[in-house]
C-alpha cells in the first residue's frame, strides 16, 4: 500500500517535472495539481510548502544531492531527490514521513537508492547544515551567478547576500483598508505597517468575509508609492495605462473619490472585466476600460486627454522574487536589455497624452537602476520639455516589502 501522503509527494514530483518544461508558474502549477488530486487544504498547504521549498533552494539541494550520491541522476530522479531532501533538511517534517512517502513517489527501480540518500541526509544532517555557512553565497542562498555579480556590482556585496537571504524567505501577506468602504471594521486581523497609513500586516488566515464585503484588500505597502507620487486630485482626468488586475487602479479611485473620471487601459482584454469587477467591490464604481497596447501609439482621441498617467510598466520583477519563487531561474540577463526597450516605448506612446503641464509617474516592481532611474535619465536627456519632479526606490531586504520603483516627471508648460 502506497504512504498515506504519497500523492502529495508524487504531485510535487510532477509539478517540478512540468516547471522544467517551462510552460508554467509555480503557483498556477500549485492549484493544478491540488485540484487534479483533490488535495485537502492541510495537503495543498503542504504542496506548497514541498514545491516552493525546491525551488527557493534549488542549487543548494543539487549540492546535497551531490554530497550524499555520486554518479548520474535522471531529471525525475533528482526531483525525487529534491523533494525528499527538501523536507529532511530544511523544512523539519517528521524523517520517517519525509522519507517512506517520498520514496513512493519514485519508479520502483530506484527506490533504493532515494531511501538510501534520504537516510544518509538524516545521519549527517548536522554537518550538512554547518557546511552551508561555508559555501559560496549563490549556492547557499541558490541564485544563479550573474544575478549576485549584478546585484554585488550595483549594491555593493552585503546588500546582494542580504537580498538573496530576503528572497528565500516565505513573503508576507499585507492588506489596506479601503477608504471608500461604507464601514471600518471594528476588528482588523492584524498590525499596521509603520509609515504606510491604511496598510496592514496579515496575522492568521485570510479574511475572507472582510475581502468579499471590500472593506479590505490584500496590497503590498510598495504599491502605495506610485500612486503617492502622482497625487491624483479630485476632478482631474487621470490614466492608469496599465492597470490590470487593479490594486494601483484603486489607490487612484480613491484617491479621486471614485473611478469616474478614472481610465483604465490593459494590453490584454481579457483581464479587463476583473479590474472591473475589483474597481466595484471595493465600492469605487465603474472606470472607463480599453484593451490598448502600449507599445503602439495611442489614438489621437486620448492626446491631449489627461491630467496624470501612471505607467506600472512591465518588467523584470527582480523586486518581487520572493513572491516569484522561480522567477530567479526564469529571468536572464539579456530579458532586462530587452525588457527596458519595451518600457521606454510605452513611456514615449504615453507622452502625447498629457495635457499642458501633465505629470507622468513611471513605475516598475523592479530593483535594475537599467529600467528604473538609468531610464528615466535617458528619457529626460532626449526630452529636455519635461523635468523630474521626484522618485521613489523600495529595496525589499530594507524597506521590508516588495521592491518597487517610482518616477515622477512633469512636462515643462
Amino acid at each position: 500500500m502506497p504512504a498515506k501522503n504519497f500523492h502529495v509527494r508524487q504531485a510535487a514530483v510532477s509539478a517540478l517535472r512540468a516547471w522544467a518544461k517551462g510552460h508554467d508558474y509555480a503557483e498556477t502549477l500549485v492549484e493544478r495539481h491540488a485540484q487534479r488530486r483533490m488535495l485537502s487544504s492541510a495537503d495543498r498547504h503542504l504542496l506548497q510548502a514541498i514545491l516552493f521549498g525546491v525551488l527557493r533552494n534549488r542549487r543548494l539541494l543539487d549540492h546535497w544531492i551531490g554530497r550524499l550520491r555520486k554518479g548520474k541522476l535522471d531529471a525525475e530522479t533528482r526531483d525525487v531527490l529534491r523533494v525528499g531532501l527538501c523536507q529532511t533538511l530544511l523544512l523539519g517534517i517528521p524523517d520517517h514521513a519525509a522519507v517512506n512517502e517520498t520514496v513512493e513517489a519514485g519508479k520502483a527501480s530506484v527506490r533504493g537508492l532515494i531511501n538510501a540518500v534520504l537516510r544518509k541526509s538524516i545521519t549527517t544532517r548536522s554537518r550538512l547544515l554547518e557546511e552551508v555557512a561555508d559555501l559560496a553565497p549563490t549556492i547557499a542562498e541558490s541564485h544563479p551567478d550573474w544575478l549576485f555579480n549584478r546585484w554585488k556590482a550595483a549594491f555593493g556585496k552585503a546588500n546582494a547576500k542580504r537580498l538573496m537571504q530576503w528572497n528565500n524567505q516565505p513573503a508576507e501577506t499585507f492588506f489596506r483598508i479601503n477608504p471608500l468602504a461604507p464601514e471600518t471594521p471594528a476588528e482588523l486581523p492584524g498590525s499596521p505597517v509603520e509609515n504606510a497609513p491604511g496598510f496592514h500586516r496579515l496575522e492568521g488566515p485570510l479574511p475572507t468575509s472582510l475581502l468579499a464585503s471590500g472593506a479590505i484588500y490584500i496590497q503590498d505597502p510598495a504599491t502605495r508609492h506610485a500612486v503617492e507620487l502622482l497625487d491624483p486630485k479630485p476632478g482631474e482626468h487621470v490614466l492608469d495605462a496599465c492597470a490590470a488586475p487593479g490594486g494601483k487602479a484603486f489607490l487612484i479611485a480613491a484617491a479621486l473619490g471614485s473611478a469616474e473620471h478614472l481610465v483604465c487601459t490593459d494590453s490584454n482584454e481579457k483581464r479587463l472585466p476583473r479590474l472591473q469587477q475589483n474597481l466595484e467591490r471595493l465600492h469605487a464604481g465603474t472606470a472607463t476600460v480599453h484593451a490598448h497596447d502600449w507599445t503602439k501609439p495611442a489614438p489621437d482621441e486620448w492626446h491631449h486627454s489627461f491630467d496624470a498617467i501612471l505607467l506600472d510598466v512591465p518588467c523584470s520583477n527582480t523586486g518581487v522574487m520572493r513572491r516569484r519563487v522561480d522567477l530567479r531561474w526564469r529571468l536572464q540577463a539579456p530579458d532586462i536589455t530587452s525588457i527596458t526597450a519595451t518600457q521606454r516605448k510605452i513611456l514615449e506612446n504615453a507622452v502625447p497624452c498629457l495635457k499642458p503641464g501633465g505629470r507622468i509617474v513611471y513605475s516598475t516592481c523592479s530593483i535594475e537602476p537599467e529600467e528604473n532611474i538609468e531610464l528615466i535619465e535617458s528619457f529626460l536627456t532626449d526630452h529636455p520639455d519635461f523635468r523630474l519632479h521626484s522618485t521613489r526606490q523600495a529595496f525589499p531586504h530594507a524597506d521590508h516589502t516588495d521592491g518597487a520603483f517610482a518616477a515622477r516627471i512633469e512636462a515643462i508648460s
